[in-house]
């Protein structure tokens, strides 16, 4: 059975990483995966991908860096991303991954206008949803937790969006049948919610945000987090 991969394009903060875990536990966790068939590549630090056509799907997780960089080992990442279109292969992109997917297939990337989104935010699913493989099981309206600067400000072609934040329109995106992303981290659970929100509660002062509403406002996201398992068990990834 081929392994699924997740593609790991940066860690969490250590205080968050000693008390919470990391991306990959989060991932695994989230997606419902069996950790004997997980493999983990860190992009990040360096190490190589496999050929698409080894692994039987790949999600990819959040980042600190940002896609603007273009560091190097974020473009051959994204060049891996279009190897992996070409075949059809199963993908989920999350934060980072969400926007690398976008930049790999010809979108735009940059900063949010008006500043960082951070929190338990309100999602509106979209008409074009209704016809979708996953998305058309979504209410009206559901919540995520968010936490970025950077957006993707215009999709590529072909894309099709599903869902919209009242800050960001391009929450969850699909391209194609078997590929999605999400700028919402459905592997975050309340309190990874809140270890973030307490981290960056100075720059949130700066920008002229009040972290203790936000904190407060924090609340379970089980529909995003069923969203993310669906799709693993859609595409037969996830353990059992």
């Amino acid at each position: 059975m081929k392994p699924v991969l997740i593609i790991r394009t940066g860690r969490a903060p250590d205080p968050i990483r000693a008390r919470h875990g990391d991306f990959p536990h989060w991932f695994r966790l989230g997606a419902q995966l069996s950790p004997a068939r997980i493999r983990v590549v860190d992009v990040e630090a360096g190490e190589v991908l496999p050929a698409p056509s080894e692994v039987a799907g790949a999600l990819i997780t959040g980042s600190a860096a940002m896609v603007t960089e273009r560091a190097p080992w974020s473009e051959r990442t994204a060049g891996w991303i279009r190897d992996a279109m070409d075949l059809e292969l199963p993908m989920f992109g999350v934060c980072y991954g969400h926007q690398l997917m976008s930049h790999a297939l010809g979108g735009r990337v940059d900063y949010l206008p008006g500043g960082r989104e951070i929190g338990t935010v309100t999602l509106n699913v979209l008409a074009s949803a209704k016809d979708d493989a996953l998305a058309s099981a979504l209410p009206g309206e559901f919540r995520a937790h968010a936490t970025h600067e950077q957006s993707v400000l215009e999709l590529p072609k072909g894309t099709t969006v599903l869902a919209s934040s009242s800050r960001d329109p391009n929450h969850l995106v699909r391209y194609g049948k078997n590929a999605m992303s999400a700028q919402f981290h459905p592997e975050f659970n309340a309190d990874v919610m809140r270890a973030y929100i307490q981290r960056k509660q100075h720059d949130m002062k700066r920008e002229g945000f009040d972290p203790h509403h936000t904190f407060r406002q924090v609340a379970p996201t089980p529909l995003a987090r069923r969203l993310f398992r669906q799709f693993s068990r859609h595409h037969g990834l996830a353990a059992g």
